[in-house]
């Protein structure tokens, strides 16, 4: 009995992610991470599956936030989870209004496919349009285009070569 009980509270938050969570957006942290509120006043971090968008130190960070914010903040959204993150926020497929934040992101130019994490190639031909139209980020130098893996990867090579050098 004791096996089922546990077997049912580990397996709970998997049934949890399949069905769809309706709530309203009250928060944007950045362009590709949101928080909302459900019928229930529950709070719920949530980070856009399948797109990644530019890291604090990076140009267009506030371009992108502005872009999420005009799609979803104050408004009713149902979230498609898929995941939890290490950071304990929900991954999930974000539309408000008939129309998905995710797409739209990366139509926009706004956002980057994340290739690691992305289950929909279809984004792929969407990003691809943003680029050969310029739009959004695909606009910049084209020195700051730099997708945020390669960004964030940059900044702990900095981090642990400063590190080192501490002790010397």
């Amino acid at each position: 009995m004791k096996r089922l009980i546990l077997l049912a509270a580990l397996t709970a938050p998997l049934y949890a992610l399949a069905a769809p969570i309706s709530c309203k957006v009250v928060a944007i942290s950045d362009g590709d991470t949101l928080t909302c509120l459900t019928a229930e006043r529950a709070q719920i971090k949530v980070r856009l599956a399948e797109i990644d968008t530019p890291e604090k130190t990076q140009p267009y960070v506030q371009k992108s936030k502005a872009a999420l914010s005009a799609l979803v903040f104050g408004k009713q959204v149902t979230l498609a989870a898929q995941a939890k993150d290490r950071y304990g926020r929900t991954v999930a497929r974000v539309t408000a209004g008939g129309q998905d934040a995710n797409r739209e992101m990366v139509r926009l130019g706004a956002a980057w496919v994340y290739r690691q994490y992305s289950k929909d190639k279809s984004l792929l031909a969407v990003e691809a349009e943003a680029q050969a139209s310029r739009r959004g980020l695909w606009a910049l130098p084209q020195a700051d285009i730099v997708p945020p893996g390669e960004g964030r990867k940059a900044g702990r090579q900095l981090n642990q070569q400063g590190a080192g050098s501490k002790g010397e």
